[in-house]
């Protein structure tokens, strides 16, 4: 893989997220040399990474700095953090509920700084990252933002960031969604009379293969179940269920009003 690295990437905590895209980056390449973490605990991250418990006195020329830690430890990794900041240095924040403007705030000599949003199979390169960024990341930033983001899987730029809690709700807490979805698929199988083992099986490999073929095909998902249902067959029963009242879309919308509600009221402090 040609070298879509920056020179040096600074994580500011490893929990699950950003344990995640950094496990993706080390697979596909970056130099484990390249990469710092500040992990309070000292807990090691992987082969070659260093790891230290405390903030260094300075920062490499035009190292890239990955904000993994928790949205309420802010105003303290701050503190620490903005004398180590440089124009040349670029910031990815994963935090949820936390706008650019109390980034800059809180980072204000940062160069360019980027709100990212990824979600969990971003560990194996079938992800789904958000990006906003204002008028100070030109284009062409944009782009190297894009190669090293590609790595993990596709990234969506948001011109809106009002819009940032939606596409959370949609793409960073879906997966926790559609792993209750497979569950109760399969304790629905299960309910049935299916063994539960055999059941889970059927539901995992289901979705996945419907995930699949949705992906490749040039139909919507909403004409490919229409094509699986043959009238007055068992699919269209079924599907008559779900369809009735809207009340799988009702379900869906309100599941993702709670989780973009809460976020909201994260960025007020609540």
């Amino acid at each position: 893989m040609t070298d879509i690295w920056p020179d040096h990437l600074f994580l500011v905590g490893c929990g699950n997220m950003a344990g995640q895209m950094l496990a993706r980056w080390l697979a596909c390449g970056i130099d484990p040399a390249r990469v710092i973490v500040l992990r309070p605990s000292g807990k090691a991250v992987a082969d070659g990474v260093r790891v230290i418990t405390d903030y260094p006195t300075a920062l490499p020329a035009g190292t890239t700095v990955l904000l993994g830690m928790k949205p309420y430890q802010l105003a303290d990794v701050a503190a620490s953090l903005a004398p180590l900041c440089g124009a040349d240095m670029r910031i990815f924040s994963i935090l949820a509920g936390t706008p650019l403007a109390d980034l800059r705030a809180a980072l204000p000599a940062a160069g360019e700084i980027v709100r990212a949003m990824p979600n969990l199979p971003v560990g194996i390169g079938e992800g789904v990252t958000a990006l906003y960024a204002d008028a100070a990341v030109p284009p062409a930033s944009r782009q190297v933002v894009e190669v090293f983001i590609a790595p993990l899987g596709l990234a969506e730029w948001i011109a809106d960031e009002g819009q940032f809690n939606e596409v959370t709700a949609l793409s960073g807490c879906g997966p926790a969604f559609l792993f209750r979805f497979i569950d109760a698929f399969a304790r629905a199988g299960e309910a049935l009379g299916l063994p539960a083992d055999q059941a889970a099986r059927m539901a995992l490999a289901t979705v996945r293969g419907s995930a699949s073929m949705a992906a490749l095909a040039s139909e919507s998902p909403a004409v490919l179940a229409d094509r699986v249902a043959s009238p007055g067959g068992m699919t269209r029963q079924g599907l008559n269920v779900l369809d009735a009242d809207d009340r799988l879309l009702k379900l869906l919308t309100d599941t993702l009003a709670a989780a973009r509600d809460r976020g909201e009221e994260m960025a007020r402090g609540e």
